[in-house]
């Protein structure tokens, strides 16, 4: 019986052997295939929205802006000595109509344009004689090499024009943080298409 079974395993090891060899040859050449396309296949970064940046605001604290996430933004690059100063009144009435509704502006003073104050002290006292409550960031630079990396995500999207122009440029993102419309300096916040646009994100 011993002997019919070493025959029986002789002869099945001879017979089998070659077949397991060569099934197991094909699944490791899949194998490698299936690893060697899976690692030469970039991974997508994450895409990238308004929430996942920080800035210091205009009393020097760092602030995530995750804690605006689920409202409509406009940020908007802001300066005291500018043509445009006045839009201050209707981001502010803009912002008061809306924000119950949950909306936001973000204001972004910058000396780009030689037309903002030295200090954020002093950006600060400007822009309570207008009476703002909407957030206020520190100045600092919107275009150029060495821009905010919220402007550099607002202004380096394909098709939104690059370079910020001059001040008070708008962008309206959604709640999800993505970059809706972006306006150009002209275009008053309290006016359509913009207000018509917020309204319609809201």
């Amino acid at each position: 019986k011993s002997l019919s079974l070493c025959l029986i395993r002789s002869v099945s090891g001879f017979v089998v052997y070659p077949k397991l060899r060569r099934n197991f040859m094909i699944k490791k050449f899949v194998l490698g295939l299936l690893t060697f396309w899976v690692l030469s296949v970039p991974f997508a970064p994450a895409s990238e929205n308004l929430f996942q940046f920080q800035a210091p605001d205009i009393d020097g604290e760092n602030v995530s802006l995750r804690q605006f996430e689920g409202q409509v933004v406009l940020v908007v690059n802001t300066a005291s000595k500018c043509g445009y100063t006045y839009q201050y009144e209707g981001l502010e009435k803009v912002y008061r109509q809306f924000k119950a509704r949950g909306f936001v502006v973000l204001g972004f003073p910058s000396d780009d344009f030689w037309q903002e104050y030295n200090s954020n002290k002093e950006i600060k006292e400007f822009c309570e004689g207008f009476q703002i409550s909407f957030p206020l960031f520190a100045e600092g630079p919107v275009r150029g090499s060495e821009k905010h990396e919220v402007f550099r995500f607002l202004t380096e999207q394909s098709g939104m024009d690059g370079e910020i122009r001059w001040n008070f440029e708008k962008f309206l993102l959604d709640r999800d943080g993505n970059l809706v419309r972006r306006y150009r300096s002209g275009q008053d916040p309290d006016e359509d298409p913009l207000l018509s646009q917020i309204e319609t994100l809201l």
